[in-house]
């Protein structure tokens, strides 16, 4: 169970934060239909089309075993994250059948949007997000991520990690917006792809300065988080390190920024082949997003 959170179903204290005493508000007054819960953490630990280090069916554990030694408090937005209700469905269970799983795991998502819960899910490998944007149907994706992940199919396969972006922007209806921030790498189609309209990319160096400013007001958001956006020297348990990345700190002020305005969120890539520092960034971030999307300022201060 990722640390601070129920069990799902379980009731969800609230106390000292506008609750009305029965854990079915959250720290803005927002009902929970949930158990409670206004955060749902699912894990979905697919390793199927990984391409160099696998691992990624590790990501959901690992995630949740580093999480273990962070405070609930957060100085920054006075909060408490065990009471901000949280649960966790514990994990979707990946077998070989690749669509056939990304339909149960958005049943699964779908589920929690409906019962208006925000959706955290933790990969596995980035092919998840794509259950992750058709159950949210959100009009701007969000993705901090090493690779534009652009690619019509790798290695003959359209639902590979490398193209889930790609089947996003082409198959789910509602988005029409794709803003990548961190990419630092791509085929020359993709890059091709990344110059259209529809897409944004923000370089590494660039990212500092990066503010989503009024462009996502009004607008349902998606943040996805490959956690080879970081430089590998801060996470180099991924499947695809990609040098000259960001620092975490980068990660964490978009994160900030954007969580306040999105309805789903998911981490990925994290595998078993570190001492734990890709996973135990990746629980840091999803306790950011759940700060700052119950806090519900932007503020990165």
């Amino acid at each position: 169970m990722f640390p601070g959170a129920t069990a799902e179903r379980e009731g969800t204290d609230t106390r000292g934060h506008e609750s009305d005493g029965d854990g079915n508000t959250d720290a803005r007054g927002r009902e929970a239909d949930r158990g409670g819960a206004n955060f749902v953490v699912v894990g979905a630990p697919l390793d199927a089309t990984t391409t160099f280090q696998p691992g990624t069916r590790f990501g959901p554990r690992r995630i949740r075993t580093f999480a273990e030694t962070f405070d609930d408090y957060d100085r920054r937005t006075d909060q408490y994250f065990s009471e901000l209700g949280v649960a966790d469905h514990g994990d979707v269970r990946a077998w070989d059948a690749l669509e056939e799983y990304l339909e149960w795991l958005e049943g699964t998502l779908r589920d929690v949007v409906w019962e208006d819960a925000v959706p955290l899910t933790l990969g596995g490998e980035h092919t998840v997000s794509l259950a992750g944007a058709r159950a949210v149907e959100p009009e701007v994706v969000v993705s901090l991520d090493a690779h534009l992940d652009l690619r019509d199919a790798y290695d003959g396969n359209p639902l590979s990690h490398a193209a889930v972006m790609r089947r996003i922007l082409d198959g789910v209806d509602s988005v029409d917006e794709l803003i990548v921030i961190g990419a630092r790498t791509g085929s020359e189609a993709e890059w091709e792809r990344a110059a259209d309209d529809d897409v944004t990319v923000v370089a590494p160096e660039d990212v500092g300065d990066w503010s989503p400013d009024g462009r996502l007001e009004g607008r349902d958001v998606y943040l996805s988080v490959d956690i080879d956006a970081a430089d590998p020297a801060y996470a180099p348990g991924t499947g695809t390190m990609e040098p000259f990345g960001l620092e975490p700190r980068e990660l964490r002020d978009v994160v900030r920024a954007v969580a306040p305005r999105a309805s789903g969120f998911d981490v990925v890539e994290v595998n078993d082949r570190d001492n734990g520092q890709a996973a135990s960034l990746a629980g840091k971030l999803v306790r950011e997003f759940v700060f700052s999307n119950a806090d519900g300022t932007g503020n990165g201060a």
